[in-house]
């Protein structure tokens, strides 16, 4: 809840932009504009780390709609869900600071989609994440890549994934909900 607000207002501003400027490619790059308010930062004065992954979901939340994936997932009774992430930070974001948060499709592996975003001022990269997200049915279960692109298009010109991204993505992988996933401790 703690991003409420600025989630509606950046899904009915990415509406407005899709009707205004037609859907963006899904390989393009999005771009929403935000601010660093007193409620974003720690005891240290600049944006609290975790806040980062909700302002990024903003940019998230901006390219789904733009591209028309969000309506076509709606449509099916699609969600999607992070299965992992992966955040490195450059350079600190102060209060009142004004930053795009810029989104894109990268790729996609054998189970997950892959997005990127950056949180930048000037021109410039202050932090950067990599998304890995799964698309699930309401009704139970996993939508396959090749059901999702035949319902939404497969993207042109997607740039080949960094091998270091399937490395972490496998590394950082826990076991299947189905799986046991004990919680042991090694000294």
């Amino acid at each position: 809840m703690n991003v409420i607000w600025r989630t509606l207002l950046v899904i009915l501003s990415a509406r407005r932009r899709a009707r205004r400027e037609g859907p963006l490619d899904p390989t393009a790059v999005g771009r929403i504009r935000l601010t660093t308010l007193p409620t974003d930062l720690d005891i240290l004065r600049h944006m609290n780390n975790g806040r980062y992954l909700s302002l990024f979901d903003l940019g998230r939340w901006d390219l789904l709609i733009r591209t028309g994936l969000f309506d076509a997932m709606k449509e099916r009774g699609w969600y999607a869900v992070v299965s992992s992430e992966t955040v490195t930070f450059r350079k600190s974001l102060e209060l009142w600071q004004r930053f795009d948060v810029e989104s894109r499709l990268i790729g996609h592996d054998d189970k997950a989609v892959l997005m990127e975003h950056r949180a930048v001022v000037g021109g410039e990269v202050y932090a950067r994440v990599i998304v890995r997200a799964r698309m699930l049915r309401r009704t139970g279960g996993t939508v396959p890549h090749d059901e999702l692109f035949a319902a939404v298009g497969r993207p042109d010109g997607l740039p080949e994934v960094d091998p270091w991204i399937h490395d972490w993505a496998q590394a950082s992988a826990l076991p299947p909900t189905k799986a046991p996933a004990p919680s042991t401790w090694t000294a």
